[in-house]
């Protein structure tokens, strides 16, 4: 598949993603959706059937979270509440990805703990370097060093800064600069593969199953805090099942271009596997940025002075 037919595809599931509330039912009510037990499960059947590529293994060798241990990720849970408080304080837009992404720490946090994932160290420190490279590139930007700011978290962070899209625009572009930009170079970093051999994409698809829990509560709270219209769009019943089939679609994306950089043996490939990811991101947040333009955010910021601390 070449970059531009990759980067069609990603645009095509942001536009699917964006048309949809993710409003899941709750465990004691029946299913609105009978699809989603059709469709939801066999897909991950699929995709456990899709093979990792035969990467070697390797030790650890990053700085960040050396240990493995829970601490890593309750630091970076601890940056996190700090950072989203002083977004929330000033009605910042950027509060709006900062608290999902918060959410979905947490919840990583709790899967880790309850023995969820086969490799609890693994997952303790891509949580950890995945959330240093969002830390650093909004850090950058904030100070205004913006030089060498990817394309995708550009156009992301200069919709916040213009307060140009609405509240779901900004967390989609946030979303797609952090996934699908950001998430394949912590991979290859981490490692695909533990030193014995172990491929760890078992654990990276495993998580999709969490996700399909977070959707309903995290939007709810964004536009009861944030944008009141995070929520409004409607498209029957079946949101959920094509929020977890996209969602499904972008992570194995994502691995797929982890080893990309992985087997690169030369600096062309690493540097046409980098373009790759590069302009697979970007282009979806240029069309995301113009579906979800606004004329003016007034509303919304009133809405946050009167709801953000309502956390």
């Amino acid at each position: 598949m070449t970059s531009l037919t990759r980067a069609a595809l990603g645009i095509l599931l942001a536009l699917v993603v964006v048309a949809t509330p993710l409003v899941p039912a709750q465990a004691d009510e029946p299913d609105p959706d009978p699809i989603r037990g059709l469709v939801l499960p066999p897909l991950d059947s699929l995709i456990g059937l899709l093979r990792p590529l035969p990467v070697p293994g390797a030790d650890y060798a990053g700085d960040l979270c050396k240990s493995g241990g829970d601490e890593c990720i309750d630091e970076v849970i601890d940056r996190m509440y700090q950072r989203l408080d002083g977004l929330v304080a000033t009605c910042s837009h950027s509060a709006i990805f900062s608290l999902a992404y918060l959410r979905v720490t947490e919840n990583v946090r709790d899967a880790v703990r309850s023995g969820y994932f086969d490799d609890e160290k693994w997952l303790n420190r891509v949580d950890t370097v995945f959330a240093e490279l969002y830390f650093d590139t909004t850090s950058r930007w904030e100070s205004g060093r913006r030089t060498g700011i990817p394309a995708a978290w550009r156009i992301a962070l200069q919709a916040e800064d213009d307060k140009a899209v609405s509240g779901l625009g900004n967390f989609m572009l946030a979303m797609n600069a952090h996934i699908n930009r950001d998430f394949p170079y912590v991979i290859a970093k981490v490692g695909l593969t533990a030193p014995d051999g172990t491929s760890h994409k078992a654990d990276h698809d495993r998580y999709n199953q969490r996700l399909d829990s977070l959707y309903a509560p995290v939007f709810a709270e964004e536009a009861r805090r944030f944008d009141p219209t995070f929520d409004d769009v409607n498209a029957g019943t079946v949101e959920e099942t094509i929020a977890g089939v996209i969602m499904r679609g972008w992570r194995e994306m994502v691995w797929r271009h982890a080893e990309l950089l992985a087997l690169a043996r030369t600096p062309l490939q690493r540097t046409l596997a980098q373009r790759e990811i590069e302009t697979y991101a970007a282009l979806q947040g240029l069309m995301i940025r113009q579906l979800f333009q606004i004329p003016d955010s007034e509303r919304r910021d009133a809405w946050c002075a009167a709801h953000g601390q309502d956390g």
